[in-house]
């Protein structure tokens, strides 16, 4: 079965923050920004760009997505269902599954703490 492309014009929302995960997303052509939204304001982890790969932690510890995911310009993903990944962590010993998700527990946890600074350090910016 040949891989499943997807073309996302500039500004198309990929996936949303908080939303259940079935799919990961190869970059093969194009950009994605990914960020996270604190009371408002879009907070910006970072982008995604050819080669790159993000969804792909929602797959792993079915946890709902963490950030946003936007194309900034036109943007051509290969997608990678749940099941498929799935398929292939079943391989890997079951030290490597462990390390894996404690891997993604630290980097939940850093994004969260990265937005909460970001929006404190934006209120403090708007002190006179």
């Amino acid at each position: 079965m040949a891989p499943r492309r997807l073309v996302f014009p500039p500004g198309t929302v990929i996936f949303t923050e908080g939303e259940a995960g079935t799919t990961a997303f190869v970059v093969e052509l194009g950009k994605v920004r990914i960020y996270k939204t604190r009371e408002g304001r879009q907070i910006e982890l970072g982008e995604v760009r050819r080669g790159g790969i993000f969804g792909e932690m929602a797959l792993i510890d079915d946890q709902p997505r963490m950030a946003t995911a936007e194309a900034v310009e036109e943007t051509t993903c290969v997608l990678i269902p749940k099941d498929r990944l799935a398929g292939q962590l079943e391989l890997a010993p079951k030290g490597v599954k462990v390390i894996v998700n404690a891997l993604l527990g630290n980097i939940r946890a850093m994004g969260a703490e990265l937005a909460e600074a970001a929006l404190l350090l934006a209120q403090y910016d708007k002190k006179p």
